[in-house]
């Protein structure tokens, strides 16, 4: 445990704001795998109407900066890939 008063703080505070992001962070971690299971087992079309309410978890998640915008964008362009090669490989 530090000592230090300004250390003893940001331990509360990183523990606080680990918690606050675990659940976001898990609902992301869940949205992804879903679409990427639908892609993988090829149902596209459910694919399909999964992707905007995906891209839309990546975006929030961004947002409360539980990723970062880079990380987002890369993330929506990949998704957006795996399906355009799904649907060229039916």
């Amino acid at each position: 445990m530090p000592i230090i008063k300004s250390a003893i703080k940001r331990v509360k505070v990183n523990a606080r704001q680990r918690q606050e992001n675990r659940g976001p962070k898990s609902a992301l971690a869940t949205g992804l795998k879903k679409f990427r299971a639908l892609v993988k087992e090829g149902k596209i079309e459910e694919a399909e109407k999964l992707l905007p309410e995906t891209v839309s978890l990546v975006d929030v998640s961004a947002r409360k900066g539980i990723i970062t915008k880079e990380n987002a964008d890369r993330r929506k362009a990949r998704l957006a890939l795996m399906l355009e090669k799904a649907k060229k490989a039916e």
